[in-house]
C-alpha cells in the first residue's frame, strides 16, 4: 500500500461518539520515512483527550490476513501503525444510545484512531510483517480484566465487511466463541466514588445521579472513609474507578479559629485533598475538589479563577491549601463556590424559622439582624451538582462521561443579582410570610460585637465570575429563582 506522505495534522469525529481519527503528517524520502506519531500539545489542542499514557504495546502480525476479535478494554487507546497497514473495525460496547455503533477505516503510518474506554476494539492485517502500536492509560489488572466484554467478529448485524473473508483468517478459538451482539455484555462504566455523601452538596450529587440513572456511583462520609488517613485508602481498588467527587469539608469557620478547630479544619479541607490528589494522579483518576469564596480576601468585585489566593481565616487558608493541592492532580477540577443552600442546616432554613416568630414587623423589638456589608449569591447544591458532573462529561442523557471540559478551576455558584446577607434574609421572610420589613441591617462588626470567642473573618465581596463555567456549556439558574422554589419544599 503506498504512503501519502505531506498531509497535515488533522482530527475528524466519528458515529461513535468520542472515537477520532487523526491524520498523521508523514515526511520521507529515499532513505525512509518520520512521523511525530503521538504528540500531546498539538493533538490535544485538536481534541484528543489528555489520555496520560502508562503503556505502549505493539502487536506484530506475521502474515497477511491475521485477525484479531473485536474486544472493549476498560481504558482509553491511542491506535496506528508502524509497518504495514491494517483494516480496523470498531464497535460501541458502552451502555446508551450509541450500543452497537460500528465504524471502520484503514490504518497505514499515516492515520491513527483515538478509542475511548468501552469501544469494542479489532483489526485485520492487510500485508505480511504488519506492526500495530498502541497507548493505553491503565495498567492491567486482575480486577480490571473482570470488565472486559467482546462481541463477535462474525456477527452480520454488525454488517462489517471483512477485506480478506474470516474463513480465510487466522482466528484464535476465543474470538470465534464471542457472543452475537444481541447477547453482549455492555462495559460498565468506570466507578465515581462521591466523598463527604451525607452533607449538603453530597446529597444533592447522589440525587441528581439516581435521578438521571448513572450507574457505577459509590458513597461514603468521613464514618468510612477518611481523607486524611493514608491507611483508609487502602479500603479500595482504585483502578476501577474513574474520577472522585470529594464533597467533604470542614465548614465550621469560626471554630476553625480555636486550636482544636485549626487542626480538624487542616486536616479535612488541606491534608485529605492531597493524599486523594495523589491517589488520583497515580491511577490517572479525575478529581472534583470543591473549593470556597473563603480563598479570597473578598476585597475585589467579581473575583475570576486565576485571582490570587488570599484568604483571611484559618479555614480560608485551609481551603486554599486544599486548592493547590487538588490542583497538583493532572486531571483536577477545582469548584468553587458561595453561600450553599441545600437539604440540611443552612441560612435559609434559619431565616424561615425566624421569619415564623415574628408577630409584628413594625414593632423594632422583633426585628431580626442581619448583616449588610457582605455581597454575594447564594449556591444550591442542585445546580452545583447538576454543574459538576457537566464538567465531567455527563451530556445529554449520557450514562457515562463523553467530551468533558477542559481540566483546571470553575467557579460555579447561582446566577442573578449580587446582594447582602441581610438582602437575601429579606427575600426570605416575604417569600414565607410577607415580613420582609422585620430584617434590620447591621455591620459585621456591629452584629458580632458582644460575640463569645474567635469570629473568623469573613470576606467582603464573595460574588464569583460565572464565565468560564458558562464557556464550558453550563448556565447556572438564577438564585432568585431557585430561592422561590427552594422556600416551597421547606
Amino acid at each position: 500500500m503506498a504512503l501519502e506522505f505531506g498531509k497535515e495534522l488533522t482530527a475528524h469525529t466519528t458515529n461513535i461518539p468520542g472515537m477520532l481519527v487523526f491524520d498523521l503528517p508523514v515526511h520521507g524520502d529515499a532513505r525512509g520515512w518520520f512521523k511525530e506519531n503521538w504528540q500531546r500539545e498539538k493533538m490535544c489542542a485538536l481534541g484528543l483527550p489528555d489520555l496520560g499514557p502508562v503503556q505502549n504495546n505493539i502487536s506484530f502480525n506475521a502474515e497477511r490476513g491475521v485477525t484479531r476479535g473485536i474486544h472493549a478494554e476498560p481504558w482509553d487507546k491511542y491506535i496506528s501503525v508502524a509497518t504495514g497497514s491494517v483494516f480496523g473495525a470498531w464497535v460501541d460496547l458502552r451502555p446508551g444510545e450509541s450500543f452497537g455503533e460500528v465504524y471502520t477505516c484503514v490504518i497505514d503510518p499515516s492515520k491513527a484512531i483515538y478509542v475511548p474506554r468501552g469501544v469494542g476494539n479489532s483489526f485485520q492485517a492487510l500485508e505480511d510483517g504488519t506492526a500495530y502500536t498502541y497507548l493505553v492509560n491503565a495498567h492491567w489488572s486482575a480486577e480490571l480484566k473482570k470488565t472486559y466484554t467482546f462481541v463477535n467478529l462474525a456477527d452480520p448485524g454488525l454488517g462489517i465487511e471483512w477485506p480478506i473473508p474470516l474463513s480465510e483468517c487466522e482466528l484464535s478459538e476465543a474470538d470465534r466463541d464471542h457472543p452475537m451482539l444481541a447477547d453482549a455484555l455492555p462495559m460498565a462504566p468506570r466507578r465515581t466514588l462521591v466523598t463527604g455523601c451525607n452533607g449538603q452538596l453530597g446529597r444533592a450529587v447522589r440525587a441528581v445521579a439516581e435521578e438521571r440513572g448513572l450507574p457505577g456511583f459509590d458513597y461514603c462520609d468521613i464514618d468510612t472513609f477518611d481523607l486524611s488517613r493514608p491507611e483508609d485508602y487502602e479500603k479500595y481498588d482504585w483502578s476501577l474507578y474513574g474520577a472522585v467527587i470529594n464533597c467533604g469539608a470542614y465548614t465550621a469557620v469560626d471554630c476553625a479559629e480555636t486550636p482544636e478547630g485549626r487542626r480538624a479544619c487542616w486536616a479535612a479541607n488541606a491534608t485529605g485533598p492531597a493524599l486523594m490528589a495523589r491517589t488520583c494522579a497515580e491511577h490517572g483518576v479525575t478529581l472534583v475538589h470543591v473549593s470556597s469564596d473563603y480563598v479570597f480576601d473578598g476585597s475585589r468585585v467579581n473575583h475570576a479563577e486565576d485571582e490570587p489566593l488570599s484568604p483571611l481565616s484559618a479555614y480560608g487558608q485551609s481551603k486554599a491549601a486544599g486548592d493547590l493541592a487538588a490542583a497538583g492532580c493532572p486531571r483536577h477540577y477545582v469548584v468553587r463556590s458561595s453561600w450553599v443552600i441545600g437539604d440540611g442546616r443552612n441560612f435559609v432554613r434559619t431565616m424561615r424559622a425566624l421569619s415564623d416568630r415574628v408577630a409584628d414587623p413594625a414593632d423594632a423589638l422583633e426585628r431580626v439582624t442581619v448583616v449588610d456589608d457582605q455581597l454575594g449569591r447564594l449556591t444550591f447544591t442542585d445546580q452545583m451538582a447538576a454543574g459538576i458532573l457537566h464538567l465531567l462529561g455527563y451530556r445529554d442523557g449520557g450514562l457515562e462521561p463523553s467530551a468533558p471540559a477542559p481540566y483546571g478551576t470553575y467557579n460555579l455558584t447561582g446566577s442573578g443579582p449580587v446582594e447582602s446577607w441581610a438582602r437575601v434574609a429579606a427575600r426570605v421572610f416575604d417569600l414565607a410570610n410577607g415580613n420582609g420589613g422585620a430584617v434590620g441591617p447591621v455591620s459585621t462588626a456591629e452584629y458580632y460585637a458582644s460575640a463569645e470567642g474567635p469570629i473568623a473573618p469573613r470576606p467582603t465581596h464573595s460574588d464569583l465570575d460565572l464565565s468560564k463555567v458558562r464557556a464550558a456549556g453550563f448556565e447556572p439558574r438564577d438564585w432568585t429563582e431557585e430561592l422561590a422554589e427552594y422556600m416551597e419544599t421547606l
